[in-house]
C-alpha cells in the first residue's frame, strides 16, 4: 500500500487483506481504497465506517488475526 494511505484503515486493510475486507464487508474494492483516502480525494480520511467494524473484528478473532477495537481510532499525533 502507498505511504499516502491514511491511518488507521492502511494498517487494518493490510492485515486483512483488502480483497478480503471487500468480501466481509460486501464492498467493491475501490469503496475499501476510498476509505483510506483524504476527504479531499472523496475518502473517509482514513477512518473505516464503524457499520464494518463487527465484521472485521469477527473475522480477525475467528482467523487469529491481530486486531483490537482500538485500532480502528485514529490516535492524534502528540504535539511537539
Amino acid at each position: 500500500m502507498s505511504e499516502k494511505h491514511l491511518e488507521p484503515a492502511k494498517s487494518i486493510i493490510a492485515k486483512i487483506g483488502i480483497d478480503k475486507v471487500a468480501e466481509i464487508t460486501g464492498k467493491h474494492v475501490s469503496r475499501v481504497y476510498r476509505w483510506m483516502y483524504p476527504k479531499e480525494r472523496g475518502g473517509t480520511g482514513g477512518m473505516i465506517p464503524n457499520s464494518e467494524v463487527p465484521a472485521l473484528l469477527a473475522f480477525a478473532k475467528a482467523n487469529n488475526i491481530d486486531l483490537s477495537p482500538a485500532e480502528f481510532f485514529a490516535v492524534p499525533e502528540a504535539a511537539e
